[in-house]
């Protein structure tokens, strides 16, 4: 695309400034990747407590607002950061909903907290000046911004011709309370207006809207945009996602390989790549060492990073450690989420000192170490729209072993000793025996050090940098653009009753 565009990115989390999972490392990522490419980019996110603690170099903006809800009403300052010369970060400061809240989520008017963050966001980029071409929205927490352009665009009148992208980055969350907890009869049916029923704002369902107002949607696999389509896969929301197909895209995340690559990691004591493969066993050693375990460099060390949720594939886990614990290999998890596994995991770390290690919270620093010091890593997800961990392992040379599925379909292929092809080993029923068989094959696999070190080493060399899903961004911001309406009082398409 010759034109530069000027693309608004409106996110909840942006790393390194807000993170709890790979949302924040995506916005950050895609943004710089878009801003190397030329293209001036905002990111829009809110200002949370912890961000004041962070020594950042930041600017007072002097627009200024204030947002009406019901009763209530949110004064709204903004901050600004530079990053480089086409990349600038706007901090959203609402005191009461987020400045003076400890944590991103997890309070019981979340569903309040974004509707705000939507319009205060909606509000700034009216007055930013030249307008945008693009407004992408990432997950639920965006997702009332297509919506209100839609419903109120005498409000936002320079942004009547900014084209909108939705990203679904993980389905099974599209507000503030699960889904599925909101009984059938009180589920949002995309009519009512929040503001007018502010009553009814805990019912909203953030990811439902963008769906159906946003000019164009994508999810963050190719796999994972066939699978939602389906009852299976669609979290409720496939009849309204078939209705839009048409308009609905899947590009795979990338990796950000100045971050995330053992060749100049700072939480690695030895630096290496694929050329110097004799420096990760030494990382191997120190991590065996570090979290308590026998210092054995021949014993097949399998690494876990990931949320302690049933999604990540954490049960099946649990159903099978003590086979697992009978098998000739070491585990390292580190994650933080559900309490239920916490208390599991670290019960067995009890039972196994030798073999098994657990830690929780997540820290970047851990991860990193188990990444340099393991050998395979599980990533066994019941279902994965994308997956970014078994990207960064295939980097630091940890081998992944995962169920196939979304993403993990899209970026993981069977390797077959016979033709030395393939980059993982891949399990395609989600069940115990076949988890289980899958990881008995990859450790037979290791037994043969020669074309295991080649397996690593050419693994190592897969290239899953943000330049194509880039550039494949690009394209998708041109069909955006090409497919806005014009008037945007046109509903995109009818509503879709559940």
């Amino acid at each position: 695309m010759a034109k530069t565009l000027r693309i608004a990115s409106i996110s909840s989390e942006v790393s390194p400034y807000s993170k709890t999972g790979g949302l924040a490392d995506v916005t950050k990522a895609l943004s710089k990747a878009l801003s190397n490419h030329g293209h001036k980019v905002s990111v829009v996110t809110p200002f949370y407590k912890f961000i004041k603690d962070q020594d950042l170099n930041l600017k007072r903006v002097k627009e200024t607002a204030t947002v009406v809800v019901g009763r209530q009403k949110f004064p709204v300052s903004y901050l600004r950061l530079d990053v480089n010369p086409n990349l600038a970060i706007f901090f959203v400061v609402i005191d009461a909903l987020f400045t003076k809240r400890s944590n991103v989520y997890g309070y019981p008017d979340d569903n309040l907290r974004f509707l705000v963050f939507n319009i205060a966001a909606l509000r700034f980029l009216d007055n930013l000046t030249p307008r945008r071409d693009i407004i992408h929205c990432h997950d639920w927490q965006a997702g009332l911004v297509p919506y209100f352009l839609t419903k109120y665009p005498q409000r936002f009148q320079s942004l009547r011709r900014s084209a909108t992208v939705f990203t679904i980055h993980n389905l099974t969350f599209q507000s503030g309370k699960n889904w599925w907890s909101i009984p059938k009869r009180s589920r949002d049916d995309g009519k009512f207006d929040p503001l007018k029923n502010p009553a009814k704002i805990r019912f909203l369902n953030f990811t439902k809207r963008g769906i159906l107002y946003a000019d164009t949607i994508n999810t963050v696999s190719e796999r994972y945009a066939e699978e939602i389509l389906t009852p299976e896969y669609g979290q409720g929301l496939d009849k309204c996602l078939r209705a839009r197909k048409t308009n609905l895209y899947g590009i795979i995340n990338g990796i950000d390989y100045t971050i995330h690559n053992p060749a100049f990691d700072g939480n690695i004591r030895f630096k290496y790549d694929w050329n110097s493969l004799g420096r990760k066993k030494k990382n191997k050693l120190e991590l065996q060492k570090i979290v308590g375990i026998e210092q054995n460099p021949e014993i097949p060390l399998i690494g876990v990073v990931n949320r302690l949720t049933e999604q990540k594939g954490f049960r099946l886990i649990m159903e099978t450690f003590e086979v697992l614990m009978r098998m000739p290999l070491q585990i390292v998890i580190l994650g933080s989420g559900f309490l239920e596994y916490i208390t599991f995991f670290k019960k067995m770390a009890r039972t196994y000192p030798r073999r098994f290690a657990f830690f929780t919270p997540f820290s970047e620093q851990m991860e990193s170490k188990i990444y340099a010091g393991s050998d395979m890593f599980l990533m066994p997800s019941r279902f994965e729209p994308c997956g970014i961990s078994q990207l960064k392992s295939l980097r630091y040379g940890s081998i992944p072993i995962v169920h196939e599925t979304g993403g993990l379909s899209d970026t993981i292929t069977n390797y077959s000793p016979r033709t030395r092809k393939g980059n993982g080993f891949v399990f395609k029923k989600y069940a115990p025996e076949d988890f289980l068989i899958t990881i008995a094959r990859a450790l037979e696999n290791y037994k043969y050090s020669q074309a295991w070190e080649y397996l690593v080493w050419s693994s190592m060399q897969q290239t899953y940098s943000w330049e194509l899903p880039a550039r494949k961004y690009l394209l998708l911001y041109s069909r955006a653009i090409k497919t806005r309406p014009k008037n945007r009082t046109t509903l995109i398409i009818p509503h879709q009753h559940e």
